[in-house]
């Protein structure tokens, strides 16, 4: 079954005769249309339009085989509006600003608006043979690039050195960078989302490396730290409890898995080594056309692991005034278990 049947049947559960699709990411999934900020995408219960401007006629009958109107607004919801005339009509309530609703209530008056959340992130969330291979391919180059620069990481460099040519060798790749590439050194690893800075690798720092690749508009996202030199007796120990916990939670993935369990299983781990209150996050999420979509990992999730999925496993413990750990990994949820797509190496602290 198409994505777009199942949106529809989807639709019809959530009481809608048509969706308005004003979210980048679900109006590239619904439309292959690589330009998403620039388009919309109305479903019907019989068909599905992409909108976008003059600027991107070529590239829009070139990507897209959903029929296309070339428009801007106002014009664009005066079309919309004949194509749908009354019934219930559903919008997304998280992407749709306040000005973008009083404009369709202005240009649809004679339908009811209704707000929709998650339909079309719902269904994103299993991946389809060509997404697997796109997020894979995103993956692998990350892989590569981690590795190339590995050897850069070394004390006396800076931690925005480091950054620097990981976006680097992504660009010339033909790639992107993911989301902005982490490296936390020393006391600076302590910080879950420490940025790269001006700040100097120092010998006996552990460092970590938050990164990604986004290839074709699929996206990679993992994480590796390293030791530079010989860390403190406790950072060792920190960075044992947390690979421990990582790798005991991807053995535990498999279908059928509530993602509240699984977060569970490595917290448990991390609290049994006296870092409860060290491991300050969820233990992962759900990767594709975004960094961050569904499932969520974390301990109220409703989310159940099913084949197809991609998520991350990201357990780690973070010390404030002496430093962190944290490792990632990236796994595509099978019929029978997992598959590990990051294979970066992992080293020994």
């Amino acid at each position: 079954m198409s994505r777009l049947d199942q949106l529809r049947r989807a639709m019809t559960r959530a009481g809608i005769d048509a969706l308005w699709v004003s979210d980048p990411a679900n109006v590239r999934a619904l439309s292959g249309f690589t330009s998403p900020k620039d388009g919309k995408v109305l479903v019907t219960a019989d068909g599905a339009t992409l909108y976008t401007d003059a600027r991107y006629t070529v590239q829009a009958q070139e990507e897209s085989g959903l029929p296309q109107v070339i428009a801007r607004p106002p014009e664009t919801y005066s079309h919309a509006a004949g194509m749908l005339g009354g019934g219930r009509i559903g919008f997304e309530a998280d992407s749709l600003t306040v000005a973008g609703l009083q404009e369709l209530q202005k240009h649809w008056s004679a339908a009811t608006l209704v707000p929709v959340h998650g339909l079309i992130q719902e269904l994103r969330a299993i991946k389809s043979q060509e997404e697997i291979g796109a997020i894979r391919a995103a993956q692998d180059l990350a892989d590569r690039t981690f590795e190339e620069v590995r050897p850069l990481i070394r004390a006396g460099v800076r931690e925005l050195d480091v950054a620097l040519e990981i976006e680097l060798r992504l660009r010339w790749a033909g790639a992107e960078a993911a989301f902005e590439t982490i490296v936390a050194s020393g006391v600076r690893g302590a910080m879950p989302h420490g940025s790269a800075s001006a700040k100097v690798i120092e010998d006996g720092d552990l460092v970590t490396v938050d990164m990604g690749a986004r290839l074709g508009g699929y996206n990679s996202d993992m994480t590796r730290t390293v030791a530079v030199g010989t860390p403190s007796a406790e950072m060792r120990r920190v960075y044992g409890a947390v690979l421990e916990a990582e790798e005991t939670a991807i053995r535990a993935v498999r279908p059928g898995l509530r993602a509240a369990d699984l977060d569970r299983v490595a917290r448990d781990v991390l609290a049994g080594h006296g870092l409860a209150e060290a491991f300050s996050h969820s233990l992962g999420h759900g990767v594709g056309l975004e960094v961050h979509e569904a499932p969520g990992l974390r301990g109220v999730s409703e989310d159940v692991l099913q084949p197809g999925m991609i998520i991350t496993i990201e357990p780690g413990a973070y010390l404030p005034g002496v430093g962190g750990v944290r490792i990632e990994d990236l796994l595509l949820v099978t019929e029978d278990g997992y598959e590990i797509l990051s294979h970066a190496p992992k080293e020994s602290v």
